[in-house]
């Protein structure tokens, strides 16, 4: 590659600034940034900033961007989930390739016309699930290809979902309200269901899914609890959501670090819980150790829509006592449910079922894959990763793959950049025509997802090809 490939960023928040945007930065002959969309003024100045985007690039809407000529090759779209339609239609029209954050969208009809006018103009479309990238699904999908599990019968699969980001994201956050986002079995689970599709290597057939709003609702609040943790909630002592606790306290955090089998990890969580002024003292000669004590990753830079990026205690305190993050998670406009069950027969004979909630003691996923010849154990955490292969004929136990904790783990498993290189190959190679989380492919998983939605509401087994005839038909 001579040059790097050109593109645009429709909407500046955490995937597109911190993910797709530090892949640019690090990635300097592959891919180059030159407009940016972003209608906070602070987020998209810091972008332009940091890719060198003139002024005369950077707008304040979507529709600004795309009301422009063709700018670039390729246009990010990261906007709210309720926000990717219409930009990927005019996108495409413009003639941008597109890489597309998950889901594609809200709804199945929408869906439908994203695949039908990537197939009309011929444009390249990637989606975001990133978790086919990381090495610990590439590999089980390798074991699966290879045969060493034999022919799969079951698999058993479960997202987790930590106590404090469910809070975080499905209650406090912009995805509570199936309205103004999307069913939780979508917005959170695509990615999983993506991934049983992708390893059973099979249509479904038929769908099933029970599951509700169990836990957070006002008749499990406290008594006396006010609509906002900081005004003065006489459980603030006890409650595991109370705010402060999450985004000043870090709590959360210092849990993952405890949980770690990285021994300094573990030494840096009991520094920042049990000695916090000590820690306080030791950041100013330590840039590592000022990134713990004011500490700005997941979930706090959520409370940052345009404010000073000030990290003390006192800032964070000021901004929740009026911040949606600071509601009580008993008295918020949630409706998206915190428990699901998936059930799922494949086309080629295979049965699956995906188990997601939002009451984990950790972050990640855990699968069971019970094959004829073997079964492979997975678990994959934010505070660290394994794989263990069973060989029923020797009876032999094998870890295949681990990995630890470390500073460069994320929430996906450092799978992004990798989704965002097949991206980018599927558009220099002839060889590869298309990015492996294409959109035909994607449409898949979707349409899992909002059969599951339909099975829980309705109570029915969905017949799949009954649902996807009708769904082409609406599309």
């Amino acid at each position: 590659m001579n040059s790097p490939i050109t593109a645009v960023l429709l909407g500046a928040g955490r995937r597109g600034f911190h993910v797709y945007g530090n892949y640019a930065l690090k990635e300097k002959k592959k891919l180059k940034f030159i407009a940016v969309a972003e209608p906070i003024k602070a987020r998209r100045e810091k972008f332009a900033n940091l890719h060198r985007i003139p002024s005369n690039r950077c707008y304040e809407s979507w529709e600004d961007l795309l009301s422009q000529d063709k700018l670039a090759n390729i246009a990010f779209i990261c906007t709210q989930d309720q926000m990717h339609t219409e930009p990927t239609l005019l996108a495409l029209e413009k003639g941008y390739h597109v890489l597309l954050e998950k889901p594609m969208a809200q709804t199945l009809e929408n869906c439908i016309k994203i695949v039908k006018k990537v197939e009309e103009t011929g444009r390249i479309l990637g989606v975001g699930h990133v978790l086919r990238y990381t090495s610990f699904f590439s590999t089980i999908y390798k074991i699966i290809q290879k045969g060493l599990l034999g022919d799969i019968v079951n698999i058993s699969h479960r997202e987790n979902v930590m106590w404090y980001h469910y809070a975080h994201s499905f209650i406090r956050g912009p995805w509570s309200n199936v309205e103004k986002s999307s069913p939780m079995i979508l917005a959170k689970c695509c990615h999983d269901l993506d991934l049983l599709f992708h390893m059973t290597g099979s249509l479904p057939k038929k769908i099933s899914s029970f599951g509700n709003l169990y836990h957070f609702k006002p008749e499990n609040a406290p008594k006396g609890a006010p609509e906002y943790c900081l005004d003065g909630c006489p459980a603030k002592a006890k409650c595991l959501y109370y705010a402060p606790r999450i985004y000043i306290d870090i709590i959360p955090q210092i849990q993952f670090m405890e949980k770690s089998d990285n021994k300094f990890l573990k030494i840096l969580g009991k520094l920042r819980k049990n000695h916090v002024n000590f820690l306080t003292y030791l950041s100013k000669l330590v840039p590592l150790l000022k990134e713990l004590r004011y500490y700005k990753d997941f979930p706090i830079y959520y409370l940052y829509t345009g404010q000073k990026e000030d990290y003390s205690d006192e800032a964070k305190a000021r901004i929740l006592k009026k911040s949606p993050y600071g509601r009580c998670v008993y008295h918020c406009d949630n409706d998206v449910v915190d428990h699901q069950i998936v059930n799922i027969e494949f086309e080629n004979g295979v049965t699956a079922n995906l188990t997601m909630h939002g009451f984990s003691e950790r972050e990640g996923r855990t699968l069971r894959i019970d094959g004829t010849k073997a079964t492979l154990i997975g678990e994959f955490h934010i505070s660290g990763e394994k794989i263990i292969f069973y060989d029923h004929f020797s009876g032999k136990e094998t870890l295949i793959y681990a990995k630890k904790l470390t500073r460069e783990s994320g929430e996906h498993g450092v799978g992004d950049f990798e989704l965002v290189d097949d991206y980018i190959e599927s558009l220099i190679s002839k060889e590869k025509t298309q990015p492996l989380t294409n959109a035909q492919e994607t449409v898949e998983s979707h349409l899992m997802a909002f059969a599951a939605n339909e099975s829980r509401l309705k109570g029915i087994v969905v017949d799949m090809n009954k649902f996807r005839k009708k769904v082409y038909k609406l599309g």
